[in-house]
């Protein structure tokens, strides 16, 4: 029994009422009711997995979702993201969190990944990672191409969160199995995995409800928006991690001084 996950389903779906948030979901019957999956979602909002999550929530399943794992470390989240057995995932040594992901694919479970791994900021598909296409190889699983949108209306990189009642509408599609062979290449799995989500989010976007002109910021450049191109974003991510490589190397300097002082007090 998932005794955390489902009080946990209770307030997020409370949150999404007051939100009067519009969920339209398509493709559900894609979900196996039974049997382990990868559940490869593309990334443009913090929020993305909560959506995904209740969207499969229909056919009986819950996901286990592979998260960064400094929030496993927080007093308040990390309990919960425990007891719903979701993935810590270091970024530093990913060995671990394949591994137990693999496991918890083999046991049965649907397993949740970013192919993209970090927020799109062009809202965009960006260069998928091959991860999702392995685990689903060494696990004897199918990956189920889930793609969202107007989940960066809510709450994303660069933008104040808007947790109020907005009456967003969030489109999901999940998308017909994706088998992977024991022979098959995982660099082709992943580039027919990506190719089929591009062409699912472009079907989202022919359906989605008109965009207000100060929402326009969360639309791709690509198709009449504001938001920045795939070229810039990519930018604005390296200059990202710029920043936080000084903050990190700020951090140890003051560090090392602080001990420098410490040895220096004790002699």
């Amino acid at each position: 029994m998932d005794h955390v996950y489902f009080p946990v389903i209770g307030i997020a779906k409370t949150l999404f009422a007051l939100q009067g948030l519009r969920f339209t979901v398509t493709g559900a019957e894609n979900v196996p009711r039974r049997g382990g999956a990868v559940l490869a979602i593309n990334h443009t909002g913090y929020l993305d997995f909560t959506y995904a999550g209740n969207a499969v929530l229909p056919r009986g399943r819950f996901v286990r979702f592979m998260a960064k794992e400094s929030i496993f470390r927080n007093p308040v989240a990390g309990p919960l993201m425990k007891g719903m057995k979701h993935i810590p995932v270091d970024r530093a040594a990913g060995g671990a969190a394949y591994r137990k992901a693999v496991e918890a694919l083999r046991s049965g479970e649907i397993v949740g990944v970013y192919p993209e791994a970090t927020i799109s900021r062009a809202f965009e598909l960006k260069e998928f990672k091959v991860g999702a296409a392995r685990m689903a190889q060494e696990a004897g699983v199918p990956i189920i191409p889930c793609v969202i949108w107007g989940a960066q209306r809510v709450w994303t990189k660069d933008h104040p969160k808007r947790m109020g009642r907005t009456n967003t509408p969030i489109y999901v599609d999940l998308g017909a199995p994706i088998t992977v062979g024991p022979q098959d290449n995982a660099h082709e799995v992943t580039a027919r995995l990506k190719e089929t989500m591009a062409a699912m989010l472009e079907g989202l976007w022919e359906v989605y409800p008109p965009v207000p002109p100060e929402d326009q910021v969360f639309v791709p450049k690509r198709i009449g928006g504001a938001a920045p191109t795939l070229e810039e974003a990519a930018e604005l991510y390296k200059q990202e991690l710029a920043r936080k490589a000084a903050k990190r190397a700020a951090k140890a300097t003051e560090a090392t001084e602080a001990a420098k002082q410490a040895d220096s007090n004790g002699g």
